[in-house]
């Protein structure tokens, strides 16, 4: 070996010896990546990323390849093998599909409405922004993809969602003023499902946990947890028990900063009031904290705290109501409003 020279070792990953397991049964049968992505109604590009460990292999796709290919079984071990470090892929991809089993989930954002409670026009207003520009073609594939992780709101068992807005989002100007409207008619509704729960963050308020920007955690059907980060060009998914603990702890805070669940629709049914030149002054100044009971533990006042915070909210405001009819008379006939939070 020359002097000065460090040797590189590569550094293969537990999902590239998955792949390599599979492109070789695969080429063992005599069939190429498009034949078998064909077979299992994949893309080509889906089996290429599992075969370069890019794509983690799922269970269900490992036990179809198997039966597919008579490999007996091994792709089955393969996956159950996987060391629990590098059982989740960060790519944006594969958090989707985590996103769509998830038990439970809570999202803050800083900027924009949350994926899953974007209607359909703001979603495409927002990839519209996107530069450099996007075509048409990519806008529209980008909405209908949006659209579709929505699914997770009609799927049984319901998950329970949990989300904190910045209020800043809430008076944002962005595009047709009739969009804001109707995203924010569309964001109120959501407030009535009883497996949601949106809390607003005010912009006065004086400690702010969530400088850092927005974060996703999730609870998979394994019980494990996992905590997502996206970023200007790809997004970042932690799996990593110290990781997902701070990031908890982070969410938190954040949940004790924000209005509670009755302050926050007071402010949002407030601001639907005054886009219609309603008198509905915002109602959104926290209460006086109650002092704890004499012997209650910081553990007990802590958890009163969160179940007051999380008491639901039934029923439509009359400034929900009033905004309702009043997109209905300046917009062509349309169905009435889904009691579904998924947008028509």
């Amino acid at each position: 070996m020359q002097s000065g020279k460090q040797l590189r070792i590569r550094r293969v990953t537990s999902w590239q010896l998955v792949g390599a397991q599979l492109a070789h049964f695969r080429k063992l049968a005599g069939l190429t990546q498009a034949a078998l992505a064909e077979e299992v109604g994949l893309g080509e590009d889906s089996i290429a990323s599992i075969e370069q460990g890019r794509r983690a292999l799922q269970m269900d796709l490992a036990v179809q390849l198997d039966e597919l290919l008579e490999t007996k079984g091994a792709l089955q071990v393969a996956v159950a093998k996987i060391p629990r470090k590098e059982r989740y892929q960060a790519l944006v991809k594969d958090f989707v599909q985590y996103e769509q089993n998830a038990v439970s989930l809570s999202s803050y954002q800083s900027q924009l409405i949350p994926g899953l409670l974007q209607t359909e026009a703001y979603a495409r207003f927002i990839f519209a922004c996107n530069y450099p520009p996007l075509e048409e073609e990519e806008i529209e594939k980008r909405v209908a993809d949006r659209l579709d992780r929505q699914r997770i709101l009609e799927r049984k068992p319901r998950p329970i969602l949990h989300f904190i807005l910045e209020e800043s989002i809430l008076h944002a100007k962005l595009g047709d003023p009739q969009v804001m409207l109707e995203q924010l008619l569309h964001l109120r509704r959501c407030m009535d499902l009883p497996f949601v729960t949106i809390q607003i963050m005010p912009r006065d308020t004086p400690q702010h946990a969530g400088l850092a920007g927005p974060l996703v955690l999730l609870e998979t059907p394994d019980h494990d947890q996992l905590a997502y980060i996206d970023g200007q060009l790809r997004g970042e998914l932690y799996d990593e028990p110290s990781d997902v603990s701070a990031l908890t702890q982070r969410y938190g805070m954040l949940r004790s900063q924000a209005l509670t669940v009755e302050e926050s629709v007071r402010l949002l049914d407030a601001l639907l009031a005054a886009l219609l030149g309603e008198s509905c002054p915002a109602q959104h100044t926290r209460p006086p904290a109650a002092p704890p009971s004499a012997g209650s533990s910081p553990a007990t006042a802590t958890a009163t705290a969160a179940t007051a915070s999380k008491s639901p909210t039934t029923g439509t405001s009359p400034a929900t109501a009033t905004a309702t009819a009043e997109t209905a008379s300046k917009s062509p006939p349309t169905p009435p409003p889904s009691t579904s939070a998924t947008p028509r």
